[in-house]
């Protein structure tokens, strides 16, 4: 089914793309003129300080883009609208916590919005439903694929407690993703592409629509973020994506796969935790700084070596999972 209608699916590809594209020609100059501009940590690399005042929240485009081309083609395929839109929603709404970080850092004139404590309930609180309402519609059950082992392994209550760590997890990590010009976009977008090679692979309609319009989105947000990055995603854009990314894995009933083919999340995510272990445990710091991109930043490589070698990565892990889950 998924292969008759290829041209669809093209289709959806060009049109979130094409939109997150035209969204930010018309955004850029607006986000200037209000002066909704990032502000640089003064812990962050010393270099960064001339990115200070790059219009950010530009996030907004793809998650505007991504929804609307995912759930306008998905609705050609009617069995498959359901789980489209329970993940699209999730993600929007995640990305609507990202909204409200980023407007309050913007209103206190800080690179510090929601607290930390506040930002993760709130994750909590919308990733809860998220699973609640899969497991209403029928779209998954407490069991996940285990790979290699080749059967399903049924987790039972302790599904849902799996379920929100994963998905804040995977969110967050993502999150971390984005410090370097088009760093997230490149490596969430190479992801996507996988992802989408995946649900054709299993037959997985809806895995596929949303993975190809999240692709979409991200490239047409490529244009403007990569070095030098003429906007930056914000939290509005992170959050969504990370949701969109962990959402969509867990809706495929196959949520182990992104602990491989989201390696670089991995990492990035490992290198800050083992940061603040190691540093309560010794006093000093494993890292020349967190997450891992900032430490390979002040190693002396480039940014454009950074996202090369983390797309890289992402490939190999892809094409890993491609061949042999």
């Amino acid at each position: 089914m998924i292969m008759e209608n290829r041209i669809m699916l093209i289709g959806a590809f060009a049109a979130s793309l094409a939109l997150t594209a035209a969204i930010l020609y018309f955004l850029i100059p607006v986000l200037k003129r209000m002066k909704v501009g990032q502000r640089i940590l003064d812990i962050g690399p010393e270099w960064h300080k001339a990115k200070e005042g790059t219009p950010t929240m530009g996030g907004i485009a793809f998650l505007l883009s991504a929804s609307v081309c995912a759930l306008a083609f998905a609705a050609i395929f009617v069995d498959e609208i359901k789980k489209v839109a329970v993940v699209v929603i999730y993600a929007a709404l995640c990305g609507l916590i990202g909204v409200t970080d980023d407007a309050k850092k913007l209103r206190m004139k800080r690179n510090e919005g929601l607290s930390a404590g506040g930002k993760f309930a709130l994750q909590l609180l919308v990733s809860g439903a998220f699973i609640l309402f899969l497991r209403r519609l029928g779209l998954v059950n407490t069991e996940i694929y285990v790979p290699f082992y080749g059967k399903n392994f049924d987790l039972g209550w302790l599904y849902y407690l799996f379920a929100m760590l994963f998905l804040t997890g995977f969110g967050n990590a993502v999150n971390l993703t984005d410090g370097l010009d088009g760093l997230c976009t490149s490596v969430t977008g190479t992801l996507m592409l996988f992802l989408a090679l995946l649900g054709m692979k299993m037959g997985d309609t809806a895995l596929v629509i949303t993975s190809i319009c999240v692709l979409g989105g991200c490239l047409g947000f490529l244009i403007f973020n990569f070095y030098p990055a003429k906007v930056f995603m914000g939290d509005t854009g992170s959050l969504f994506l990370g949701a969109a990314v962990s959402g969509t894995a867990l809706a495929s009933g196959d949520p182990l796969l992104l602990f491989v083919l989201g390696a670089v999340y991995v990492l990035e995510a490992a290198s800050v935790i083992i940061q603040v272990l190691y540093f309560k445990l010794t006093g000093k710091r494993l890292f020349l700084m967190a997450p891992l991109h900032h430490h390979l930043e002040k190693k002396g490589m480039s940014e454009n070596a950074i996202n090369a070698l983390f797309v890289t990565i992402t490939v190999v892990m892809g094409a890993f999972c491609y061949y042999f889950w």
